[in-house]
């Protein structure tokens, strides 16, 4: 199974789901989500690495099926991508169709069980949003740390912030204990650029003289 691939953004269809990277003198077609598309349109020529799964589409019973590859730009998205996919009634296409909105924005709104938001996205009605809220919710946390891409090194800092909280629920910290630790981390102006720099902010910010004391 192809986990990555590297290659030049070829072309970007303007709407649509898909785009073509060019590997050499092969010219692949990969699938990506909305917001992959609109961030990958900055990047016309130029060399990317996305992270991928692959699905088999069409009718088994007619002998028809195509391979496909789904893009995206970390591992954290693509692993989100999958649980959205688990949920009963969406599959690959829709999911395809209704991530148009930042990941952590999307999982914040089933960790708060926001069915009204999630509704709102693309082939998603409120039948299925309460489903996604039902099946994924307890799961939701650590994808709710990823920010928006709308910045340069902001999708890097949201994968930090997502490592450091499984790191902090690993050493003992409650989901909510470490969600809260993490956030007050993504605040800052200076995004720190490891899981150590994160642990090591959070140690000082835990250890800091509180006013009067």
């Amino acid at each position: 199974m192809i986990t990555k691939i590297s290659g030049t953004v070829d072309r970007v269809e303007t709407a649509g789901n898909s785009i073509e990277l060019a590997i050499g003198p092969v010219v692949h077609e990969v699938l990506v989500t909305e917001l992959v598309r609109r961030s990958l349109q900055q990047k016309l020529g130029q060399p990317v690495t996305l992270h991928t799964l692959e699905y088999l589409e069409g009718n088994p019973t007619r002998g028809n099926m195509v391979p496909r590859i789904v893009g995206f730009l970390s591992e954290v998205e693509r692993e989100f991508f999958e649980l959205i996919c688990e949920v009963d009634g969406v599959g690959v296409r829709k999911a395809l169709r209704a991530i148009i909105r930042p990941v952590g924005e999307i999982a914040t709104a089933i960790d708060e069980q926001d069915v009204k938001l999630l509704a709102t996205l693309p082939g998603i009605g409120a039948a299925t949003a309460e489903r996604m809220v039902a099946k994924l919710r307890r799961r939701m946390p650590k994808f709710a740390l990823l920010v928006a891409r709308d910045a340069p090194g902001e999708a890097v800092a949201g994968d930090v912030l997502s490592e450091t909280f499984e790191v902090l629920r690993s050493l003992g910290h409650s989901d909510s204990d470490a969600r809260r630790l993490t956030d007050a981390l993504r605040q800052e102006k200076k995004k720190p650029k490891d899981v150590q720099e994160a642990l090591e902010a959070i140690y000082r910010q835990m250890h800091k003289p509180r006013a009067g004391s």
